[in-house]
């Protein structure tokens, strides 16, 4: 058993302990950057506006009763509204607090919102297939590039999956969310990290109900090449990494 103890331990609150840790926050320090930037000239996808027109089951008590981890996909797309909402769904904007905090669809640690959603766009109505980022602020879709032998890649990143081999490829979307863990470790220190775990799981859980909602079926993705996707997204895998994936498509008839 002992080889499981350290592991036990990260589960455990650490309030304790981290009342005596004066945080980079406390220090003074300047905080973090809220969203990634990038490059005003980068090739940018406006999204439609989210709204319920799209939904096709509105019964919260259906979504949660019918969702399952679904691997199994149709050849049919997504619309661009279906991923409009999806993204608003996992990691939509829906105001500030008091205080200046941007608020979203989903909750989080101290409102520190670690995360950035990459897509790898397979077959959704009127877009390229490449890889992406969603702009939260904007609610816009940054093109990041096309990705050559795409069907492989995604294969070879997300490994031996063990029920059904190489659905991934088959979905009509892979959501990727990396995280940047500094803007919850500035906050947090030491207690950042079990809760910047706790968060992907909320996002995930949104994936899926929003996805159930359109009728469609979602598949978090935990076993994957880290190495291999932190190159294809550009990401230096110290600073920024990715933390976990989701296939969306539409289900199987």
């Amino acid at each position: 058993m002992g080889r499981y103890e350290q592991q036990r331990e990260f589960l455990k609150s650490n309030f304790l302990e981290f009342k005596h840790i004066k945080t980079d926050k406390a220090k003074g320090m300047p905080k973090p950057p809220a969203v990634k930037p990038y490059d005003p000239s980068s090739i940018i996808i406006d999204l439609p506006e989210v709204h319920e027109d799209i939904i096709k089951r509105q019964s919260i008590y259906e979504c949660i009763k019918e969702r399952r981890s679904t691997r199994l996909y149709s050849e049919e797309g997504l619309t661009l509204d279906e991923l409009s909402y999806l993204l608003w769904a996992t990691q939509g904007i829906t105001g500030t607090n008091k205080g200046g905090l941007m608020l979203r669809t989903v909750p989080c640690s101290g409102a520190t919102h670690t995360f950035e959603t990459y897509l790898f766009i397979m077959r959704i109505e009127g877009v390229q297939q490449g890889v992406y980022r969603y702009l939260p602020i904007e609610h816009k879709l940054l093109f990041i590039h096309e990705l050559s032998e795409m069907d492989s890649k995604i294969d070879a990143i997300t490994l031996d999956q063990p029920f059904v081999p190489n659905f991934a490829t088959r979905a009509a979307v892979v959501f990727a969310w990396s995280t940047t863990p500094y803007r919850s470790e500035w906050k947090y220190d030491i207690s950042a990290h079990k809760k910047i775990l706790i968060d992907v799981g909320h996002v995930s859980q949104n994936l899926y109900l929003a996805s159930e909602s359109v009728d469609a079926g979602a598949c978090a993705i935990g076993i994957y090449d880290q190495k291999l996707i932190d190159e294809v997204l550009g990401l230096d895998g110290v600073e920024e990494f990715v933390l976990f994936l989701g296939a969306v498509g539409k289900k199987r008839k």
